[in-house]
């Protein structure tokens, strides 16, 4: 998961997508926070706009902009807070209650000519805003924030009246800076952000994963798998089989071979049950040393049998090469397999029955001369 130099985002947008929904929830309560406390300031400094101009040309002036910021920054809060919003939307509603409230803030000047100091102050403030508190792409918030600071520069130098050099300058150089510093520290923001999430995701895959397969875990298993699948077997109405398999003859591979080669045949092995299991159905448990769980949603005993037998086939055929000059060595796996259709459930069979039953039908397999399946369904 590769963070792009520039933005401080993922380079890939596979991962971008998966950062930004997983912290969607944050995102939206952080957009409609922050626009309301925006809202509510732009309004209140109308209060200076009747101190200047006083309440009739305040209000024909520099209100309607004012009343405009509040109705489309304060529309985009409130769905923020109570619909949904996808990413596309969020940053959609995020850029033009920014776009709007730019122009607003433009009118503003416009109606009071002679402050351009407290303008200039006003325009460093918002900008800040946008770079840090309003949630969006970096890239959106850099064009609004220098669009808009070109735009201020311009109506002070060509609009407004006439300010010395100097002032224009050191506005200039203020509002460069600050947008420089801006796009900086939002940057910064970003990669520290999405280095945390890679980081919870890798302690994520340390917790749920086995480090030399990449198949899930027994404390997985144990703790969200079982209970998330006899939930949805239940309450889908589904059959669901289960199937242990342990390779044949393994502690003679380690103990003739080395625990190296040994380690090359689990991993080999673990590669078949993904390659055959559906994925993102389909759950891949290394269950012991050498054994494998696979859990299987909505598969009778007769498609669980038939994968059963496709993997036993495919691993005696397969030949294993720990050592990329040596010939390879060939070995077996035993399967138990034990299914129930809970279509039929009265409460009385659980995952860890099926385990169990799975685990005989495994050893009978075992004791039957290896490299064979042994299934029932339960009843």
């Amino acid at each position: 998961m590769h963070i792009h130099y520039l933005t401080g985002e993922f380079a890939r947008s596979a991962s971008e997508i998966a950062f930004l929904s997983n912290q969607i929830e944050r995102t939206r309560a952080m957009l409609g926070f922050t626009l309301v406390f925006c809202v509510v300031f732009f309004l209140c400094f109308f209060v200076t706009d009747i101190a200047v101009l006083g309440l009739d040309a305040a209000a024909r002036d520099t209100l309607p902009a004012r009343l405009l910021v509040a109705a489309s920054a304060g529309t985009c809060a409130w769905l923020a807070y109570r619909r949904p919003l996808s990413i596309r939307a969020m940053r959609l509603a995020a850029s033009l209650s920014e776009g709007i409230a730019l122009c607003c803030f433009m009118v503003v000047a416009l109606a009071r000519p002679y402050e351009v100091h407290w303008h200039a102050m006003s325009m460093l403030i918002i900008l800040v805003v946008i770079y840090l508190y309003i949630p969006n792409r970096l890239v959106y918030s850099t064009a609004l924030g220098t669009g808009a600071t070109i735009v201020f520069l311009a109506l002070v130098t060509f609009v407004l009246p006439p300010r010395p050099v100097s002032d224009l300058l050191t506005m200039g150089m203020l509002l460069t800076m600050i947008n420089t510093f801006g796009i900086l520290a939002a940057r910064r923001y970003n990669r520290v952000a999405r280095e945390q999430f890679r980081l919870e995701l890798t302690l994520k895959q340390i917790a749920q994963r086995d480090q030399l397969t990449c198949c899930y875990n027994r404390h997985y298993l144990h703790d969200h798998l079982l209970g998330h699948e006899l939930q949805s077997a239940r309450h889908h109405r589904h059959p669901v089989s289960v199937i242990l398999c342990d390779i044949d003859h393994f502690k003679r591979i380690n103990d003739t071979f080395g625990h190296h080669e040994g380690d090359v045949v689990i991993r080999t092995f673990a590669g078949l049950l993904h390659k055959m299991a559906r994925s993102g159905v389909d759950a891949v448990v290394r269950y012991g040393g050498e054994e494998f769980l696979l859990v299987l949603p909505a598969t009778d005993l007769a498609q669980g049998a038939k994968l059963a037998e496709d993997l036993r086939a495919a691993f005696a055929a397969n030949r294993v090469a720990p050592d990329a000059d040596g010939p390879g060595l060939q070995t077996t796996a035993s399967f138990g397999q034990a299914t129930y259709d809970f279509a039929r459930d009265d409460g009385h069979i659980t995952l860890p029955d099926l385990i169990l039953t799975a685990d005989k039908l495994l050893y009978a397999a075992k004791h039957n001369g290896r490299n064979r399946v042994e299934a029932i369904a339960m009843n």
